[in-house]
């Protein structure tokens, strides 16, 4: 079993940068991809941004690239979302999620992750 703790989330303005993580613990951290999801009121739970075991795959949410980056340090068992010129449709609540049945294809929808963390709120304010 993995239990996978977000932190990081916040009230910020239009333009700032927030640093989210994500600890897990449970066994050895050796998940085969960890992803961040987001979801705001209303809306299903999508993709923001994944990377793979190895750290030489990432895949991000056309709305994020170029201003959010995904890693990894497994010594630390811990993931990372950094969040740069952060806008209000960024608004929701960030999940990071690990163990994907599948590849780099399945690790792009959230039905397809096994463990789950309890989110982090994040607020971007104009």
């Amino acid at each position: 079993q993995v239990q996978l703790v977000e932190s990081g989330g916040g009230l910020v303005q239009a333009g700032d940068s927030l640093r989210l993580s994500c600890v897990a613990s449970g066994r050895t951290y050796d998940s085969n991809f960890m992803g961040w999801f987001r979801q705001a009121p209303g809306k299903d739970r999508t993709l923001v941004a994944l990377i793979n075991r190895n750290s030489d795959t990432t895949i991000y949410a056309d709305a994020v690239k170029g201003r959010f980056t995904v890693s990894r340090d497994d010594a630390k068992n811990t993931a990372y979302l950094q969040m740069n010129s952060l806008k209000p449709e960024d608004t929701a609540v960030y999940y990071c999620a690990a163990d994907v049945r599948g590849g780099s294809y399945a690790a792009r929808f959230p039905s397809n992750y096994d463990y789950w963390g309890q989110g982090t709120q994040v607020t971007v304010s104009s």
